[in-house]
């Protein structure tokens, strides 16, 4: 074999080597990395204020004895819930009764006293007109007719008592609401003095107190006085144990007229429909109060913030597709949403889904999400 071919086979194998060992090269090169984005979007946002609320019921009733008796009837379920009028217990009423026929006697005994005395007088006038009787008599006559009167109407009010003191057996609820644990059982003997029976609470609407520091009271009143023709109430949103936020807004009702001296603040209460049944008085949710009107302000989802020691900040993907750190400030949060106040410009689009796998400086292949 001639030196030039062999030179030349040693060419086409050199060539083969750099070939094979780029396009090796070129499959064990990792394609860049996926994440999802979101664009920073400008939004109107009212600022709120946080606080701690206690629910507490509008009306709240302590159902208790009027009379004594054995209690002969419950007609209730612990926890169900109550309309105005219905019959919660039944006292014995054969005492009561009794005692509504004695009084019924009593009056008709008296009425007929009455109609006696009066015609005696009558007679009596024509009597002295004839000079038959004396003038004393007359007057007896009148005085008897008098007492007779007075008579009946002690009888009448008697009989009204009675009647009272039966209706009394009767237990009624005075409100609508959801009754609770029955104190008594059935067949005890209960009187005034024997406590609640039984509780009764309204449900719809419901109140919530919270206590608001005066900083920021007088930051309202300051307000206020800026725009005298808006409502002086505030909208109250409640956030539940669960994290979630209720769908009925409140709406502020009453300011105390004095400030708590142990804690320097005073107490506000809102009015909030409970439709649902949802809130229970006596517990505690979070409160969320608006200030102001609506502002426009830049948010991003809080999924994309990150907190390291030197604060928070986000992962921004440039238009070259290169990752970019950003400090930023953020405010107040929007729901899933996030306030952000310095450090981004609206339509820059922050990482969402993926930060854990790309570092600053980094190429990567983006997917656009909307924001929430």
């Amino acid at each position: 074999m001639s030196g030039r071919m062999v030179a030349c086979r040693s060419f086409i194998f050199a060539l083969g080597i750099a070939t094979s060992c780029g396009f090796a090269a070129a499959q064990s090169a990792p394609p860049p990395p996926a994440v999802s984005v979101t664009p920073v979007v400008t939004r109107e946002v009212t600022e709120t204020i946080d606080y701690i609320g206690r629910l507490t019921a509008i009306e709240k009733v302590d159902i208790v004895a009027r009379v004594q008796g054995f209690l002969e009837e419950r007609n209730f379920k612990e926890g169900q819930y109550v309309k105005t009028g219905d019959l919660l217990f039944r006292i014995e009423q054969a005492t009561y009764k009794a005692a509504v026929e004695q009084a019924q006697a009593t009056l008709a005994k008296a009425k007929a006293t009455e109609v006696n005395a009066k015609l005696q007088f009558e007679r009596g006038k024509e009597l002295v007109r004839n000079q038959n009787i004396p003038q004393s008599i007359l007057d007896q006559r009148a005085a008897d007719e008098a007492a007779a009167r007075a008579s009946v109407m002690e009888a009448q009010a008697a009989l009204d008592q009675a009647e009272i003191n039966l209706g009394y057996t009767e237990i009624r609820s005075p409100i609508d609401g959801r009754i609770g644990l029955a104190i008594v059982t059935k067949g005890n003997l209960v009187q005034t003095s024997s406590g609640k029976l039984a509780t009764i609470v309204s449900q719809d609407p419901i109140y919530v107190t919270f206590q608001v520091s005066q900083r920021n009271l007088l930051d309202y009143f300051r307000r206020r006085a800026e725009d005298p023709g808006k409502n002086t109430h505030v909208n109250v949103r409640i956030k539940l144990p669960n994290g979630t936020i209720y769908p009925h807004p409140g709406m502020s009702d009453f300011l105390d007229v004095q400030v708590d001296p142990t804690t320097d603040t005073v107490t506000v209460r809102a009015t909030v429909p409970n439709p649902d049944h949802v809130l229970i008085p006596g517990g505690v949710v979070g409160i969320t109060v608006e200030r102001g009107a609506p502002k426009s302000t830049l948010t991003i989802p809080q999924a994309a913030v990150l907190l390291d020691q030197a604060g928070r900040y986000v992962l921004v993907v440039g238009s070259d597709k290169k990752v970019e750190q950003r400090r930023i400030t953020t405010g107040a949060d929007q729901g899933r949403d996030i306030v952000v106040s310095d450090g981004l410009k609206e339509g820059e689009q922050v990482i969402v889904e993926g930060i854990q796998k790309v570092r600053p400086g980094q190429v990567v292949t983006t997917t656009v999400v909307p924001g929430t």
